[in-house]
Protein backbone atom coordinates (compact mmCIF):
# COMPACT_ATOMS: atom_id res chain seq x y z
CA UNK A 1 0.00 0.00 0.00
CA UNK A 2 2.67 2.57 1.05
CA UNK A 3 4.29 1.64 -2.64
CA UNK A 4 0.88 2.73 -4.03
CA UNK A 5 0.90 6.34 -2.49
CA UNK A 6 4.24 6.63 -3.27
CA UNK A 7 3.31 6.25 -6.80
CA UNK A 8 0.68 8.37 -7.01
CA UNK A 9 2.18 10.98 -5.34
CA UNK A 10 5.26 10.86 -7.70
CA UNK A 11 2.78 10.98 -10.21
CA UNK A 12 1.17 13.95 -9.82
CA UNK A 13 4.36 15.66 -9.05
CA UNK A 14 5.60 15.02 -12.40
CA UNK A 15 2.35 15.94 -13.76
CA UNK A 16 2.64 19.66 -11.90
CA UNK A 17 6.36 19.84 -13.40
CA UNK A 18 5.08 19.21 -16.53
CA UNK A 19 1.92 21.73 -16.58
CA UNK A 20 4.46 24.31 -16.12
CA UNK A 21 5.26 23.74 -19.96
CA UNK A 22 1.54 23.90 -21.22
CA UNK A 23 -0.28 26.84 -22.84
CA UNK A 24 -1.86 29.59 -20.45
CA UNK A 25 -5.57 30.70 -20.68
CA UNK A 26 -5.87 34.42 -21.73
CA UNK A 27 -4.12 36.90 -24.35
CA UNK A 28 -0.71 36.06 -24.87
CA UNK A 29 1.16 39.67 -24.77
CA UNK A 30 2.54 41.04 -27.97
CA UNK A 31 4.16 44.39 -27.85
CA UNK A 32 1.89 47.08 -30.02
CA UNK A 33 3.37 47.64 -33.42
CA UNK A 34 4.11 51.75 -33.12
CA UNK A 35 4.97 53.31 -36.19
CA UNK A 36 7.85 56.16 -35.95
CA UNK A 37 7.77 58.83 -38.18
CA UNK A 38 11.52 58.53 -39.91
CA UNK A 39 12.53 62.21 -39.15
CA UNK A 40 11.36 64.92 -36.90
CA UNK A 41 8.89 67.55 -38.37
CA UNK A 42 10.84 70.47 -37.60
CA UNK A 43 14.06 71.19 -39.34
CA UNK A 44 17.20 71.67 -37.55
CA UNK A 45 17.87 75.25 -37.67
CA UNK A 46 19.33 75.63 -33.80
CA UNK A 47 22.51 73.35 -33.91
CA UNK A 48 20.84 70.07 -33.34
CA UNK A 49 21.98 66.66 -34.96
CA UNK A 50 20.75 63.09 -35.51
CA UNK A 51 23.28 61.51 -33.09
CA UNK A 52 21.91 60.85 -29.82
CA UNK A 53 25.33 59.87 -27.94
CA UNK A 54 25.12 62.99 -25.63
CA UNK A 55 22.31 63.26 -24.12
CA UNK A 56 22.84 60.38 -21.54
CA UNK A 57 24.18 63.24 -19.28
CA UNK A 58 22.75 66.04 -20.77
CA UNK A 59 23.08 68.77 -17.59
CA UNK A 60 27.45 68.43 -18.51
CA UNK A 61 26.85 69.60 -22.46
CA UNK A 62 26.30 73.42 -20.35
CA UNK A 63 29.60 73.07 -18.73
CA UNK A 64 28.73 74.55 -15.58
CA UNK A 65 30.53 73.25 -12.78
CA UNK A 66 27.82 74.13 -9.87
CA UNK A 67 25.04 72.62 -12.05
CA UNK A 68 26.65 69.21 -11.82
CA UNK A 69 26.91 69.21 -8.56
CA UNK A 70 23.28 70.22 -7.68
CA UNK A 71 22.48 67.17 -10.02
CA UNK A 72 24.40 64.89 -8.38
CA UNK A 73 23.39 65.91 -4.75
CA UNK A 74 19.42 65.60 -5.68
CA UNK A 75 19.78 62.81 -7.10
CA UNK A 76 20.99 61.33 -3.77
CA UNK A 77 18.77 63.30 -2.00
CA UNK A 78 15.08 64.07 -3.54
CA UNK A 79 12.60 62.95 -1.35
CA UNK A 80 10.21 61.97 -5.02
CA UNK A 81 13.11 59.82 -5.96
CA UNK A 82 13.43 58.00 -2.54
CA UNK A 83 9.09 57.34 -2.92
CA UNK A 84 9.97 55.94 -6.32
CA UNK A 85 12.93 53.74 -4.92
CA UNK A 86 10.40 52.51 -2.34
CA UNK A 87 7.98 51.89 -5.03
CA UNK A 88 10.58 49.30 -7.17
CA UNK A 89 11.29 47.59 -3.52
CA UNK A 90 7.63 47.01 -2.84
CA UNK A 91 6.48 45.36 -6.95
CA UNK A 92 9.70 43.38 -6.27
CA UNK A 93 8.49 42.16 -3.09
CA UNK A 94 4.98 41.13 -4.96
CA UNK A 95 6.38 40.11 -7.76
CA UNK A 96 8.64 37.54 -5.28
CA UNK A 97 4.88 36.53 -3.14
CA UNK A 98 3.10 35.93 -6.51
CA UNK A 99 6.21 33.70 -7.56
CA UNK A 100 6.23 31.88 -4.24
CA UNK A 101 2.38 31.02 -5.04
CA UNK A 102 3.57 28.04 -7.58
CA UNK A 103 5.24 26.55 -5.09
CA UNK A 104 3.80 24.19 -2.18
CA UNK A 105 2.73 25.20 1.25
CA UNK A 106 4.19 23.57 4.00
CA UNK A 107 2.57 23.71 7.99
CA UNK A 108 3.95 22.31 11.33
CA UNK A 109 1.66 22.13 14.50
CA UNK A 110 1.84 20.40 17.62
CA UNK A 111 -0.67 20.36 20.52
CA UNK A 112 -1.10 18.87 23.65
CA UNK A 113 -4.78 17.60 25.05
CA UNK A 114 -5.92 16.15 28.22
CA UNK A 115 -9.06 14.62 27.11
CA UNK A 116 -12.08 13.17 28.78
CA UNK A 117 -14.91 11.12 27.31
CA UNK A 118 -17.98 10.96 29.14
CA UNK A 119 -19.72 7.67 29.68
CA UNK A 120 -23.01 8.80 28.36
CA UNK A 121 -21.37 8.97 24.64
CA UNK A 122 -24.00 5.93 22.41
CA UNK A 123 -20.76 3.78 22.36
CA UNK A 124 -19.69 3.83 25.62
CA UNK A 125 -23.55 3.69 26.67
CA UNK A 126 -24.19 -0.24 24.94
CA UNK A 127 -20.99 -1.70 25.92
CA UNK A 128 -21.24 -0.38 29.23
CA UNK A 129 -17.72 0.91 29.49
CA UNK A 130 -16.59 3.53 32.12
CA UNK A 131 -15.89 6.77 31.02
CA UNK A 132 -12.06 7.52 30.70
CA UNK A 133 -9.13 10.09 30.93
CA UNK A 134 -6.54 10.83 29.10
CA UNK A 135 -3.62 12.65 27.08
CA UNK A 136 -3.29 13.54 23.65
CA UNK A 137 0.01 14.35 21.92
CA UNK A 138 -0.21 15.47 18.26
CA UNK A 139 2.73 17.23 16.37
CA UNK A 140 2.83 16.73 12.35
CA UNK A 141 3.03 18.44 8.86
CA UNK A 142 0.59 19.41 6.59
CA UNK A 143 1.30 20.65 2.66
CA UNK A 144 -0.43 21.88 -0.14
CA UNK A 145 0.08 22.56 -3.29
CA UNK A 146 -2.31 23.83 -6.10
CA UNK A 147 -1.12 22.22 -9.54
CA UNK A 148 -1.47 25.03 -12.24
CA UNK A 149 -2.86 23.16 -15.17
CA UNK A 150 -4.80 26.03 -16.58
CA UNK A 151 -1.82 28.81 -16.18
CA UNK A 152 -3.55 31.36 -13.75
CA UNK A 153 -0.89 31.66 -11.19
CA UNK A 154 1.68 31.75 -14.00
CA UNK A 155 -0.24 34.58 -15.57
CA UNK A 156 -0.54 35.98 -12.14
CA UNK A 157 3.61 36.15 -12.08
CA UNK A 158 3.74 37.42 -15.33
CA UNK A 159 1.44 40.41 -13.64
CA UNK A 160 3.92 40.80 -11.15
CA UNK A 161 6.64 40.98 -12.80
CA UNK A 162 5.10 43.59 -15.78
CA UNK A 163 4.49 45.73 -12.37
CA UNK A 164 8.02 45.54 -10.89
CA UNK A 165 9.50 46.36 -14.16
CA UNK A 166 6.75 49.20 -15.00
CA UNK A 167 8.15 50.47 -11.42
CA UNK A 168 11.20 50.68 -12.23
CA UNK A 169 10.68 53.04 -15.09
CA UNK A 170 8.74 54.85 -13.53
CA UNK A 171 11.33 55.70 -10.93
CA UNK A 172 13.48 56.78 -13.97
CA UNK A 173 10.94 58.44 -15.12
CA UNK A 174 11.10 60.65 -11.72
CA UNK A 175 14.77 60.70 -12.23
CA UNK A 176 14.36 62.10 -15.55
CA UNK A 177 11.79 64.71 -14.40
CA UNK A 178 13.78 65.50 -11.19
CA UNK A 179 16.65 66.57 -13.62
CA UNK A 180 14.82 68.69 -15.89
CA UNK A 181 13.78 70.26 -12.62
CA UNK A 182 17.10 71.39 -11.34
CA UNK A 183 18.28 72.36 -14.46
CA UNK A 184 15.39 74.62 -15.45
CA UNK A 185 15.14 76.15 -11.93
CA UNK A 186 18.93 76.62 -11.69
CA UNK A 187 18.51 78.36 -15.02
CA UNK A 188 15.94 80.37 -14.09
CA UNK A 189 18.05 81.55 -11.27
CA UNK A 190 20.81 82.89 -12.89
CA UNK A 191 18.61 84.23 -15.64
CA UNK A 192 16.91 86.55 -12.19
CA UNK A 193 20.21 87.50 -11.28
CA UNK A 194 21.23 88.63 -14.75
CA UNK A 195 18.24 90.37 -14.84
CA UNK A 196 18.25 91.96 -11.49
CA UNK A 197 22.19 93.04 -12.22
CA UNK A 198 20.62 94.66 -15.50
CA UNK A 199 18.35 96.65 -13.60
CA UNK A 200 20.66 98.06 -11.44
CA UNK A 201 23.02 99.29 -14.21
CA UNK A 202 20.37 100.43 -15.59
CA UNK A 203 18.72 102.84 -11.76
CA UNK A 204 22.37 103.57 -11.64
CA UNK A 205 22.86 104.69 -15.38
CA UNK A 206 19.20 106.65 -14.56
CA UNK A 207 20.38 107.86 -11.59
CA UNK A 208 23.48 109.71 -13.30
CA UNK A 209 20.85 111.26 -15.71
CA UNK A 210 18.57 112.59 -13.14
CA UNK A 211 21.23 114.41 -11.00
CA UNK A 212 22.24 116.04 -14.16
CA UNK A 213 18.65 117.23 -15.40
CA UNK A 214 18.00 118.43 -11.61
CA UNK A 215 21.30 120.26 -11.95
CA UNK A 216 20.24 121.52 -15.18
CA UNK A 217 17.05 122.59 -13.80
CA UNK A 218 18.62 124.37 -11.14
CA UNK A 219 20.76 126.62 -13.89
CA UNK A 220 17.30 127.20 -15.52
CA UNK A 221 18.56 125.13 -18.39
CA UNK A 222 15.95 122.20 -18.18
CA UNK A 223 12.06 122.17 -17.00
CA UNK A 224 10.60 120.77 -13.90
CA UNK A 225 8.46 118.38 -16.52
CA UNK A 226 12.28 117.13 -17.87
CA UNK A 227 12.89 116.02 -13.49
CA UNK A 228 9.63 114.85 -13.20
CA UNK A 229 9.81 112.32 -16.49
CA UNK A 230 13.78 111.21 -15.05
CA UNK A 231 12.07 110.75 -11.46
CA UNK A 232 9.10 108.43 -13.11
CA UNK A 233 11.72 106.37 -15.91
CA UNK A 234 14.13 106.10 -12.37
CA UNK A 235 10.84 104.77 -10.14
CA UNK A 236 9.59 102.66 -12.41
CA UNK A 237 12.94 100.55 -13.24
CA UNK A 238 13.83 100.12 -9.22
CA UNK A 239 10.06 98.83 -9.29
CA UNK A 240 11.34 95.97 -10.96
CA UNK A 241 13.77 95.05 -8.03
CA UNK A 242 11.75 93.80 -5.30
CA UNK A 243 9.84 91.28 -7.78
CA UNK A 244 13.08 89.91 -9.15
CA UNK A 245 14.78 89.36 -5.93
CA UNK A 246 11.35 87.97 -4.78
CA UNK A 247 11.54 85.37 -7.61
CA UNK A 248 15.28 84.84 -7.00
CA UNK A 249 14.55 83.97 -3.70
CA UNK A 250 11.74 81.74 -4.17
CA UNK A 251 13.58 79.67 -7.17
CA UNK A 252 16.38 79.23 -4.50
CA UNK A 253 14.11 77.71 -2.05
CA UNK A 254 12.58 75.34 -4.97
CA UNK A 255 16.22 73.92 -5.75
CA UNK A 256 16.86 73.54 -1.96
CA UNK A 257 13.40 71.32 -1.60
CA UNK A 258 14.82 68.85 -5.25
CA UNK A 259 17.69 68.55 -2.80
CA UNK A 260 15.72 67.51 0.13
CA UNK A 261 17.32 70.34 2.07
CA UNK A 262 15.39 73.08 4.14
CA UNK A 263 14.74 76.51 2.56
CA UNK A 264 17.56 78.44 3.40
CA UNK A 265 20.29 76.10 3.49
CA UNK A 266 21.80 77.25 -0.42
CA UNK A 267 21.75 80.48 0.34
CA UNK A 268 25.16 81.27 0.98
CA UNK A 269 26.00 78.85 -2.02
CA UNK A 270 24.06 80.22 -4.49
CA UNK A 271 23.41 83.89 -4.03
CA UNK A 272 26.51 84.61 -5.69
CA UNK A 273 25.54 85.99 -9.52
CA UNK A 274 26.65 83.53 -11.81
CA UNK A 275 26.56 83.72 -15.92
CA UNK A 276 23.33 81.62 -17.57
CA UNK A 277 24.11 78.45 -18.60
CA UNK A 278 25.13 78.77 -22.85
CA UNK A 279 23.98 75.94 -24.74
CA UNK A 280 26.14 73.71 -26.75
CA UNK A 281 26.65 74.79 -30.35
CA UNK A 282 25.01 70.95 -31.24
CA UNK A 283 22.72 69.07 -29.87
CA UNK A 284 22.20 65.69 -30.24
CA UNK A 285 18.68 64.60 -30.30
CA UNK A 286 18.42 61.56 -32.31
CA UNK A 287 16.09 59.97 -34.03
CA UNK A 288 12.43 59.38 -33.95
CA UNK A 289 12.13 55.98 -33.60
CA UNK A 290 15.09 56.26 -30.49
CA UNK A 291 12.09 58.16 -28.40
CA UNK A 292 9.74 55.36 -27.93
CA UNK A 293 13.23 53.46 -26.34
CA UNK A 294 14.35 56.56 -23.88
CA UNK A 295 11.08 58.13 -23.08
CA UNK A 296 10.70 56.27 -19.52
CA UNK A 297 7.18 56.80 -19.06
CA UNK A 298 6.40 55.33 -22.55
CA UNK A 299 8.53 51.92 -21.40
CA UNK A 300 6.64 52.05 -18.26
CA UNK A 301 2.56 52.79 -20.21
CA UNK A 302 3.98 48.94 -22.10
CA UNK A 303 4.82 47.25 -19.00
CA UNK A 304 1.47 48.50 -17.48
CA UNK A 305 -0.08 46.95 -20.98
CA UNK A 306 1.56 43.70 -20.33
CA UNK A 307 0.28 43.35 -16.95
CA UNK A 308 -3.39 44.49 -17.98
CA UNK A 309 -3.04 41.54 -20.72
CA UNK A 310 -1.84 39.14 -18.34
CA UNK A 311 -4.37 39.80 -15.89
CA UNK A 312 -7.62 38.62 -17.88
CA UNK A 313 -5.78 35.03 -18.10
CA UNK A 314 -5.44 35.28 -14.13
CA UNK A 315 -9.68 36.14 -14.68
CA UNK A 316 -10.16 33.21 -17.27
CA UNK A 317 -8.33 30.79 -14.67
CA UNK A 318 -11.00 30.59 -12.36
CA UNK A 319 -13.51 29.56 -15.08
CA UNK A 320 -11.38 25.99 -14.70
CA UNK A 321 -11.13 23.51 -12.25
CA UNK A 322 -8.66 23.85 -9.62
CA UNK A 323 -6.26 20.96 -8.70
CA UNK A 324 -4.84 20.22 -5.42
CA UNK A 325 -2.28 17.65 -4.19
CA UNK A 326 -2.74 17.44 -0.25
CA UNK A 327 -1.39 15.82 2.27
CA UNK A 328 -0.46 15.61 5.89
CA UNK A 329 1.98 13.27 8.47
CA UNK A 330 2.99 13.43 11.63
CA UNK A 331 2.96 11.59 15.14
CA UNK A 332 0.12 11.07 17.84
CA UNK A 333 -0.10 9.13 20.89
CA UNK A 334 -1.71 9.27 24.38
CA UNK A 335 2.04 8.35 25.76
CA UNK A 336 5.12 10.69 25.62
CA UNK A 337 7.03 7.96 26.37
CA UNK A 338 5.76 6.02 23.05
CA UNK A 339 5.70 9.11 20.96
CA UNK A 340 8.46 7.90 18.55
CA UNK A 341 6.80 4.58 17.77
CA UNK A 342 5.38 2.97 14.47
CA UNK A 343 2.29 2.35 16.43
CA UNK A 344 2.15 6.90 17.05
CA UNK A 345 2.65 7.68 13.16
CA UNK A 346 0.02 8.68 10.70
CA UNK A 347 -0.39 9.86 7.57
CA UNK A 348 -2.52 10.88 3.93
CA UNK A 349 -2.06 12.02 1.01
CA UNK A 350 -3.43 12.37 -2.25
CA UNK A 351 -5.70 14.87 -4.76
CA UNK A 352 -8.25 17.01 -4.58
CA UNK A 353 -10.47 19.27 -7.48
CA UNK A 354 -12.64 22.67 -7.03
CA UNK A 355 -14.31 23.91 -9.26
CA UNK A 356 -17.35 26.45 -8.89
CA UNK A 357 -20.04 25.87 -10.72
CA UNK A 358 -21.90 28.78 -9.80
CA UNK A 359 -21.12 31.91 -8.62
CA UNK A 360 -24.36 34.74 -10.45
CA UNK A 361 -21.57 35.58 -13.18
CA UNK A 362 -18.93 36.82 -10.90
CA UNK A 363 -16.23 35.20 -13.06
CA UNK A 364 -17.79 36.62 -16.06
CA UNK A 365 -18.15 40.18 -14.58
CA UNK A 366 -14.87 40.02 -13.65
CA UNK A 367 -13.57 38.86 -17.17
CA UNK A 368 -15.19 41.61 -18.39
CA UNK A 369 -13.59 44.09 -16.00
CA UNK A 370 -9.75 42.90 -17.01
CA UNK A 371 -10.61 43.13 -20.54
CA UNK A 372 -11.98 46.99 -20.04
CA UNK A 373 -8.77 47.57 -18.26
CA UNK A 374 -6.46 45.92 -20.94
CA UNK A 375 -8.32 48.38 -23.72
CA UNK A 376 -7.73 51.19 -21.44
CA UNK A 377 -4.04 50.45 -21.06
CA UNK A 378 -3.79 49.87 -24.07
CA UNK A 379 -5.23 53.49 -25.28
CA UNK A 380 -2.84 55.37 -22.61
CA UNK A 381 0.07 53.32 -24.29
CA UNK A 382 -0.87 55.04 -27.16
CA UNK A 383 -1.66 58.50 -25.54
CA UNK A 384 1.29 58.53 -24.21
CA UNK A 385 3.29 57.59 -27.42
CA UNK A 386 1.71 60.75 -28.84
CA UNK A 387 2.43 63.17 -26.39
CA UNK A 388 6.52 62.52 -26.05
CA UNK A 389 6.29 63.04 -29.99
CA UNK A 390 3.89 66.31 -29.31
CA UNK A 391 6.87 67.10 -26.29
CA UNK A 392 9.66 66.45 -28.32
CA UNK A 393 8.35 68.31 -31.58
CA UNK A 394 7.45 71.27 -29.84
CA UNK A 395 10.68 71.63 -27.59
CA UNK A 396 12.43 71.62 -31.07
CA UNK A 397 10.66 74.57 -32.14
CA UNK A 398 10.53 76.57 -29.47
CA UNK A 399 14.25 76.06 -29.01
CA UNK A 400 15.01 76.39 -32.77
CA UNK A 401 12.24 79.76 -32.68
CA UNK A 402 13.92 81.09 -29.86
CA UNK A 403 17.38 81.59 -30.96
CA UNK A 404 16.19 83.45 -33.95
CA UNK A 405 14.35 85.73 -31.88
CA UNK A 406 17.29 85.99 -30.03
CA UNK A 407 19.61 87.16 -32.58
CA UNK A 408 16.72 90.06 -33.07
CA UNK A 409 17.04 90.99 -29.18
CA UNK A 410 20.46 91.27 -29.87
CA UNK A 411 20.25 93.68 -32.26
CA UNK A 412 17.81 95.74 -30.58
CA UNK A 413 20.04 96.24 -27.78
CA UNK A 414 23.18 97.21 -29.53
CA UNK A 415 20.68 99.83 -31.80
CA UNK A 416 19.26 101.30 -28.47
CA UNK A 417 22.93 101.56 -26.87
CA UNK A 418 23.56 104.10 -30.08
CA UNK A 419 19.72 105.57 -29.76
CA UNK A 420 20.80 106.53 -26.09
CA UNK A 421 24.33 107.66 -26.63
CA UNK A 422 22.89 109.86 -30.01
CA UNK A 423 19.89 111.23 -27.62
CA UNK A 424 22.70 111.93 -24.55
CA UNK A 425 24.77 114.02 -26.87
CA UNK A 426 22.22 116.13 -28.75
CA UNK A 427 20.29 117.17 -25.35
CA UNK A 428 23.79 118.02 -23.91
CA UNK A 429 24.21 120.65 -27.14
CA UNK A 430 20.58 121.43 -26.72
CA UNK A 431 19.56 120.11 -30.07
CA UNK A 432 16.57 117.67 -28.76
CA UNK A 433 14.54 117.54 -26.07
CA UNK A 434 14.92 115.17 -22.44
CA UNK A 435 12.18 112.90 -23.85
CA UNK A 436 14.23 111.59 -26.63
CA UNK A 437 16.46 110.92 -23.41
CA UNK A 438 13.88 108.88 -21.46
CA UNK A 439 12.73 107.13 -24.60
CA UNK A 440 15.98 105.82 -25.27
CA UNK A 441 16.88 104.71 -21.58
CA UNK A 442 13.70 103.21 -21.78
CA UNK A 443 14.33 101.34 -24.85
CA UNK A 444 17.56 99.94 -23.54
CA UNK A 445 16.64 98.65 -20.44
CA UNK A 446 13.52 96.59 -21.86
CA UNK A 447 15.69 95.56 -24.41
CA UNK A 448 18.53 94.40 -22.28
CA UNK A 449 16.26 92.95 -20.12
CA UNK A 450 14.43 90.69 -22.94
CA UNK A 451 17.51 89.88 -24.23
CA UNK A 452 18.44 88.25 -20.73
CA UNK A 453 14.84 86.29 -20.47
CA UNK A 454 15.46 84.99 -24.11
CA UNK A 455 19.22 83.68 -22.88
CA UNK A 456 17.03 82.24 -20.09
CA UNK A 457 14.73 80.69 -22.17
CA UNK A 458 17.32 78.95 -24.75
CA UNK A 459 18.75 77.51 -22.44
CA UNK A 460 15.45 76.44 -20.47
CA UNK A 461 14.11 75.74 -23.66
CA UNK A 462 16.83 73.04 -24.09
CA UNK A 463 16.53 71.33 -20.71
CA UNK A 464 13.06 70.72 -21.35
CA UNK A 465 14.09 69.20 -24.85
CA UNK A 466 16.52 66.60 -23.27
CA UNK A 467 13.93 66.49 -20.83
CA UNK A 468 11.29 65.26 -23.59
CA UNK A 469 13.95 63.16 -25.61
CA UNK A 470 13.92 61.10 -21.87
CA UNK A 471 18.08 61.32 -21.52
CA UNK A 472 19.69 61.28 -18.24
CA UNK A 473 18.08 58.35 -16.47
CA UNK A 474 20.97 55.49 -17.80
CA UNK A 475 23.76 57.81 -16.50
CA UNK A 476 22.46 58.08 -13.30
CA UNK A 477 20.80 54.57 -12.69
CA UNK A 478 23.64 53.14 -10.84
CA UNK A 479 24.39 56.56 -8.07
CA UNK A 480 20.41 56.21 -7.94
CA UNK A 481 20.96 52.36 -6.97
CA UNK A 482 23.51 53.33 -4.73
CA UNK A 483 21.24 56.29 -2.92
CA UNK A 484 18.62 53.38 -2.67
CA UNK A 485 20.72 51.22 -0.85
CA UNK A 486 22.11 53.85 1.70
CA UNK A 487 18.19 54.15 2.69
CA UNK A 488 17.32 50.50 3.28
CA UNK A 489 20.29 50.33 5.76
Amino acid sequence: MKLNYLTIASVLALVAGGCAHLPSVGPDYHTPATKAPAHWAEPFSGGETNSGDATTAWWKNFHDAELDSLVARAVSSNLDLRIAQARVREARAQYGGASADLWPTVDAGASYQRVRAPKQLPVLGELNLPSYEDNLHVAGFDASWEIDVFGGKRRAVETAKAHLTAAEFGQRDVLVTLLGEVARNYVDLRGYQRRLAIANQNIESQEKSLAITQNRFTNGLAKDLDVQQALTVLATTRAAVPTLESAIQTTTHRIEVLLGEQPGTLQTELAGAAPIPVQPPQVPVGLPSELLLRRPDVRRAERQLAAATANIGVAKSDLFPKFYLTGIAGLESASASDWFTAGSRFWSVGPTVQWRIFDAGRIRANIKVQNARQEQALSAYEQTVLTAFEEAEDNLVLYAKEQTRRNSLQDAVLASQKSLDTANRLYANGLTDFLQVLDAERSLYNAQDALAQSDRTISANLVALYKSLGGGWETMAQPVALASAKTMK
